[in-house]
Formats: structure tokens, C-alpha cells, sequence
């Protein structure tokens, strides 16, 4: 025999509230270069591991360029890092980005990218138009130097 639960019991529906509230725009740095993101985020990642593992970094921009985040979304192995393409396109639509950069290491201090990068520079591309957001580019780290898919031409 089934017992009926009272009322009050029941399932209620989770309300969800996001709130944002951007930074000073005093205090945003500006990107005008693939220079410029370089600079950024090696101010933000930790060069110690930089030639130990792979890291897959986002930079949230606003139509002026403007830095509005800086996220880490994944840590790899010496090899290779997993990105997920969903959470880069939920983090940008959450924070009204209209514009990112990615960004991931190379260990192996070659700059050179694999196959795998070119996929997922052109996954994000397509994911991004989806949402009238832009893929501005996509940057290569090793200890030494950097690549930019768009300063190469290759975005």
C-alpha cells in the first residue's frame, strides 16, 4: 500500500539567480595585441608548472577589449589537456563576454600546433557564433615564447 506524502513534502522547483557585477572600469586592462594577452596571462599563470603540465586558459573580453575575467579551465599532463568546450561557452555567455582568448601551454617548449589545437580553435569558432560572441585568438605558451593563431594567420 502506497502512503500518500503530505503536501508540504512535495518537490519544489529550484530557483536559479545569477548575479555579475563587472569590474571597475578604472581598474580593466585593456588588450590590443597578441602582446598585450601574453603579457596578461603570464601575469596570471604560474610559471613554475609552466614546462610541467598543459593548462587551457580563457580570457573574457568586452567589445572594448577589455579584460572582464581571466579563467583556468582545465589542467592536462605533460601531453595534452582536455577542453571543454561547454563550460568556455558558458562562462563567456554568463559573463556577457562578447569576445575571449584562449590560451594553453606547450611543455615541450615547441610552439608549433597539433592538429588537436587546430580542432578546438575551430569547435570554439563555431560555438561562439552561435552566441554572436568572437573568437579574437588563440595563443600558444612555452617558457620562452608565445604563437597567436591570429598573428599567423591561422584564425
Amino acid at each position: 500500500m502506497k502512503t500518500k506524502l503530505p503536501s508540504h513534502r512535495l518537490m519544489r522547483p529550484y530557483e536559479v539567480e545569477l548575479h555579475y557585477k563587472r569590474p571597475l572600469f578604472s581598474s580593466m586592462k585593456s588588450i590590443c595585441c597578441a602582446e598585450d594577452a601574453n603579457l596578461i596571462l603570464r601575469s596570471y599563470v604560474d610559471e613554475k608548472k609552466m614546462d610541467m603540465k598543459e593548462f587551457f586558459y580563457v580570457i573574457f573580453l568586452s567589445r572594448a577589449n577589455h579584460v572582464l575575467g581571466i579563467s583556468t579551465i582545465n589542467c592536462g599532463n605533460i601531453s595534452g589537456v582536455c577542453v571543454n568546450i561547454r563550460e568556455i561557452l558558458v562562462l563567456t555567455l554568463l559573463l556577457h563576454a562578447p569576445q575571449i582568448i584562449v590560451a594553453h601551454n606547450h611543455p615541450s617548449g615547441k610552439l608549433t600546433p597539433s592538429k588537436n589545437d587546430e580542432k578546438i580553435t575551430e569547435k570554439l569558432q563555431q560555438g561562439l557564433s552561435l552566441f554572436d560572441a568572437q573568437l579574437l585568438d588563440h595563443l600558444i605558451l612555452t617558457s620562452e615564447d608565445f604563437y597567436s593563431f591570429a598573428d599567423q594567420g591561422a584564425l
